[in-house]
């Protein structure tokens, strides 16, 4: 399909403005994430994940104001963030650090010009995610770069800034050819959606041990400072009671009641094999404990020792937003038995869902894992991932669940698989977390019960997130045919919501468009995905072509009331070019849409909730829409 992304920006006037100390560091807690990003991609590629991770940080950290007040120049830059004064200063900050740090200087080594990384993790390399193919040919091509391109291409990608701003901005940051670095961004394809992917996620991180042999040595070393420190400490002494009180905390490595209860398997708790029958909420507390190892307590131990203390061989992972630490008190056992090549513990601890897992040969290469679930009720609390393996995953459902069943969702009109279901785990289907390449299908999970039929898909994590379809605020479960037709071109869009903590996608087609030229009738669907953790949602505005057999994504917004039950509008524009070898820009708003125009690349407007508009090759434009009761209604970027 031939379509492009428009930026829809309103670039603020520039001009100084003090930045309060205060304000600064709201804003850095606000936009951390982001800024860090920011840092991680600018930095040279050639220092290592590692050593990026910690620098990224360092660079976001430094770069609040030291003083109480501070004047700043506020660039000219796009809207969003940048309309407050806070953040384009600190984002100035941070590039033009992260481009000094990417500067060669003569007779250093490169890590020695690098602002020395805090907070120090020691004993652990720290590294995002890897990705798929796509990602990895991206690093590479960045890694050609100079810092001031790969900078360019950055703040065009992440920050969707247009070029002018970018040129001002890297002027600021003490780049002495703008146009230079922007000509070779060029050289590479532009690729939005990659830079928010987990690859390029500095927040979102792995552990691995250093290299233990080296750090023994240093160990044995630091152990005798350690000793002589100790003995002048002794010599010298402290009066009164040592380093001073330490209030009402108990005596060092003295017992916790409640930690302890927490760590032993006779004290987990059990829900009755028909509480969920009577109980008011059918949540995961009213799950029933199955498997077959249920009994085994060694294994039932093993599991809460680790979840509380975990090893350095652990894996541990979490989604966003999960504290990964010990339960307060004794969890919920829900499964414990092997699943394929692995004994499976899951556990509950009214907010979240751990998953143990260890070889069948031994615990070397133990897992856990942790996802949030308060709230989770009836559809949303209807299975867990047990295992996955072979590109295949299992789930375990809950006692309500009557049927199990697979369906591929780009075939709407395809009958779903059965599953066998016994003591409530699922055969094995393909899941679509594990598919790497191209998309051709997207298999997810259908369960039956009482209240009906719902449908969910593996994202990567141990809760299914609920697939829904229609008006928000009136959506229903995409498991009828109105809803799986909706879904069908807009299925491999879900790839692009994998690890990010996603309670439930729902898709809704906003609108229809009769295109120019006698090209037919265009399809406009917004997709939103709602989290766990509240923020972190995005809505994705898509838009298909008659004759073509995917969606694609044409505009996206993150943390956005857009699309969703608070606010469910939605306005979005594609350059597209018909049969007829023409370009337009399309345009696309809700029913309640009165108006759009058109501003900047094309200028156009019209009444009413759609929007056609010859144009040229490469064009951007802004658009702005004005609803029924005269409210604006900004564009989806």
């Amino acid at each position: 399909m031939q379509s492009q992304d428009l930026s829809q920006r309103k670039a603020p006037s520039a001009g100084p403005g003090p930045v309060d100390a205060e304000q600064a560091e709201a804003v850095l807690a606000e936009h951390y994430p982001r800024l860090v990003r920011l840092a991680y991609l600018v930095l040279p590629p050639g220092l290592g994940r590692g050593r990026r991770v910690l620098t990224a940080h360092a660079l976001a950290q430094r770069a609040l104001p030291r003083g109480r007040k501070q004047p700043a120049p506020i660039p000219a830059q796009g809207g969003g963030r940048a309309d407050d004064p806070g953040y384009a200063y600190l984002r100035e900050r941070v590039l033009r650090m992260a481009l000094a740090a990417a500067r060669p200087r003569r007779g250093l080594p490169r890590l020695a010009q690098l602002p020395p990384p805090l907070p120090q993790v020691w004993g652990l390399r720290l590294f995002p995610r890897s990705g798929g193919a796509d990602e990895l040919a991206l690093d590479q091509r960045l890694s050609t770069l100079s810092g001031p391109a790969r900078a360019a291409y950055v703040l065009r990608g992440l920050e969707q800034l247009p070029d002018t701003d970018i040129r001002k901005l890297l002027k600021a940051a003490g780049v002495s050819d703008p146009g230079g670095a922007l000509a070779s961004a060029n050289s590479v394809p532009a690729h939005p959606g990659l830079l928010s992917s987990p690859e390029f996620d500095p927040c979102t991180l792995q552990a691995r041990p250093t290299d233990l042999m080296r750090r023994r040595q240093h160990t044995k070393a630091a152990l005798a400072a350690a000793a002589a420190l100790a003995i002048c400490g002794a010599l010298v002494g402290l009066p009164g009671g040592g380093w001073g009180p330490d209030g009402a905390a108990a005596p060092v490595y003295a017992g916790n009641p409640a930690a302890e209860a927490a760590l032993d398997p006779g004290r987990l708790t059990r829900a009755a094999p028909d509480a969920w029958r009577t109980a008011d909420r059918t949540d995961f507390s009213v799950w029933p404990a199955r498997g077959p190892l249920t009994g085994d307590q060694a294994l039932l131990r093993r599991a809460l020792a680790v979840w509380a203390r975990p090893g350095r061989s652990v894996r541990v992972s979490a989604t966003p937003g999960t504290p990964t630490g010990g339960p307060a008190g004794p969890p919920q056992l829900l499964y414990a038995g092997e699943v394929d090549a692995a004994r499976v513990v899951l556990l509950y601890d009214g907010l979240r869902i751990a998953r143990y897992a260890e070889p069948k040969d031994g615990t070397q290469g133990a897992a856990v894992d942790f996802a949030r679930v308060d709230g989770a009720t009836g559809a949303g609390a209807s299975a867990l991932v047990l295992g996955r393996s072979d590109a295949n995953v299992r789930y375990l459902t809950a006692p309500w669940v009557t049927k199990a069943a697979q369906r591929d969702l780009t075939k709407p009109d395809s009958a779903a698989v059965p599953l066998p279901l016994a003591d409530g785990v699922t055969g094995p289907l393909a899941g679509p977390a594990l598919q790497s390449g191209g998309c051709a299908s997207w298999t997810v999970l259908q369960l039956t019960d009482a209240s009906g039929t719902h449908l969910g898909t593996d994202l990567g994590e141990l809760v299914p997130a609920r697939l829904t379809a229609g008006r928000p605020g009136a959506a229903k479960d995409a498991s009828g045919p109105r809803g799986l037709r909706t879904w069908a071109p807009f299925a491999c869009s879900l790839a692009a919501e994998r690890s990010a903590g996603v309670r439930s996608v729902n898709a809704w087609a906003f609108a229809e468009q009769p295109l120019p030229d006698g090209s037919g009738t265009g399809t406009w669907v917004c997709t939103r995905a709602e989290t766990w953790r509240g923020d972190g949602t995005a809505a994705l505005a898509q838009f298909r072509a008659p004759g073509g057999s995917a969606g694609a994504v044409v505009a996206k917004g993150t943390d956005v009331p857009a699309c969703g039950p608070r606010d469910p509008r939605v306005l979005a524009g594609v350059l597209w070019k018909s049969a007829g070898g023409n370009w337009y820009l399309l345009a696309a708003g809700s029913k309640d849409t009165a108006s759009i125009e058109a501003t900047g690349g094309v200028t156009a407007s019209g009444p009413g909730p759609l929007l056609v508009a010859r144009a040229e090759q490469g064009a951007r434009a802004e658009l702005r829409g004005v609803s029924a009761d005269g409210r604006e209604i900004s564009g989806l970027r």
